[in-house]
């Protein structure tokens, strides 16, 4: 399956329909089901000992799941999580960028099914894991 936007594409679309976040995210990559995105951490995205906090990382491995999703369907922006999990497995490496690579297991006529894993800049082991849902408008 191709996908219908690509890294500028979707970064233009963030910018445009989520200005108050989209300046914290990067696309980076996108590939047929799956997208890379980067947080550039700011220190409003750290907690006490200067990692990145939880919500900072929900955050991202939910817009990763929503990337990954436009990537594939094009730009339906009224496409809303249904369901999340994360799992944080390990603490975040102090002051770096985390990065998502999520994936689409599933991408049907009205449901989508993903996961994310989330790593510090630099490290091998992911910090946390999340598996979502996403709900996909009526064409």
């Amino acid at each position: 399956m191709t996908p219908q936007m690509d890294c500028n594409a979707l970064n233009a679309f963030m910018m445009a329909e989520f200005p108050q976040v989209a300046s914290d995210f990067q696309v980076e990559r996108v590939a047929s089901m799956e997208a890379d995105v980067r947080l550039l951490a700011h220190e409003k995205h750290l907690r006490p000992g200067g990692t990145v906090s939880g919500p900072a990382m929900f955050a991202l491995a939910d817009l990763a799941m929503y990337a990954v999703l436009l990537a594939m369907i094009g730009p339906k922006g009224l496409s809303v999580t249904t369901s999340c999990s994360i799992d944080f497995m390990r603490k975040p490496a102090a002051g770096r960028d985390m990065i998502a690579r999520a994936r689409l297991l599933k991408l049907g006529r009205v449901l989508a099914v993903g996961d994310a894993l989330l790593f510090s800049e630099g490290e091998d082991q992911p910090a946390a894991r999340a598996s979502l849902t996403y709900s996909i408008p009526p064409r």
